[in-house]
This record gives structure tokens, C-alpha cells and sequence, in this order.
């Protein structure tokens, strides 16, 4: 009697194991506005930010990492990144996005993670990259700390796939497979 109890009560957990996000398919990421720090801008050889909001997203297709300024968490996902940048896909119509939550660092670190997004900018300078300082994002999707979570959005900026954690090869192959359906969708 009591074995089935404790099944019971996992087999009730299980969901929130599943879902480590709020998204909902086929609309917007919860609103974020990050006034601390927020895009970081590269024009000739100067960085600068400015602040960001998540209603932004809208007008091309995304695809999002939402990572916690640590090399695990960057690791997680590195085949995606490669997979997306093999695919050349449209800048005209694409767009990748990278948020780094600089609160989910290891202390002390913050300055070299933030060296390391500018030196990504400056190779990648059609890329997005957002500083989050406080972990504004993290909060309001419901995203787990020490993490890589992806997203993928339609040019409208709705979401049309997620998920925390490391992606499978092929997992990697469906979303790139989505990203170029949807980009020609975008035509």
C-alpha cells in the first residue's frame, strides 16, 4: 500500500520534470525588459548595450539559447550552435539569439564571461547576444539554474519548440529541419 502511494506521488511529479519552462506553443515568451546591461552592440571596434525586451523577437526566425554564464551550461548545446552555423541559413530572414544570465556564474567570473560574448560578437556580429545581469529571464520562463535551455520562434516571435538541457543528435536535426521550414515559410 504504501509502494503505490510513493508511485502514485512520482508518477504525479513527472510533468514538472518534463517541462522545465513556461513557454506555450504558438505564442510569445513571457514578457522580459533587461535595463542592466541587455544587447550588447558592436559598431567598428566599440561594444555598448543597450536595453532589451523580449517583444523584440518578433520579425525574424529565432533560434534562442538561453544559458547560465558557465562553460557547462555552453557545452550543452555546442552541436546545435555548430549545426546552426553550418546551415547559413538567411541573415535576412534568421536570426541566432543568445541570452547569457551573468547572475548564474561562477563569483568573480562575470568579467571573463562577458569577454568571451563581446569576442563572440565580434565573429559572429549578425548574431544577438543579451547580457542578463539579474537572471530576469530565467525567472519569468521558469528556467532552471545552471542550464541550457533552447527555443525556437517563428518570425512572429511565437514559440514553436523548447527545451531545457542538452539536445540529442537528433533532436539537433529537428531543429534545424523547423528553423529552414520556417524560414521558408518566411518567403
Amino acid at each position: 500500500m504504501m509502494l503505490r502511494r510513493f508511485i502514485a506521488i512520482i508518477l504525479l511529479g513527472c510533468p514538472f520534470f518534463v517541462s522545465a519552462h513556461n513557454f506555450v506553443y504558438g505564442q510569445s515568451v513571457p514578457r522580459v525588459n533587461i535595463t542592466d546591461r541587455g544587447e550588447l552592440l558592436f559598431d567598428d571596434s566599440d561594444f555598448s548595450y543597450k536595453r532589451w525586451d523580449s517583444t523584440e523577437l518578433a520579425g525574424k526566425v529565432r533560434v534562442i539559447q538561453y544559458i547560465a554564464g558557465r562553460t557547462s551550461a555552453k557545452k550543452k548545446n555546442s552541436m546545435l550552435i555548430t549545426a546552426v552555423k553550418d546551415a547559413e541559413f538567411p541573415e535576412d530572414r534568421f536570426q541566432p539569439t543568445t541570452i547569457v544570465n551573468t547572475d548564474d556564474a561562477i563569483p568573480g567570473s562575470g568579467f571573463f564571461v562577458r569577454g568571451k560574448i563581446e569576442k563572440n560578437k565580434r565573429h559572429y556580429p549578425w548574431a544577438q547576444f543579451i547580457v542578463d545581469s539579474d537572471g530576469l529571464a530565467r525567472k519569468a520562463w521558469g528556467l532552471p539554474e545552471e542550464s541550457s535551455t533552447i527555443i525556437v520562434l517563428d518570425k512572429n516571435g511565437h514559440v514553436q519548440w523548447a527545451k531545457d538541457g542538452s539536445l540529442s543528435p537528433e533532436e539537433v536535426n529537428h531543429v534545424i529541419n523547423l528553423l529552414g521550414q520556417l524560414i521558408e515559410q518566411d518567403k
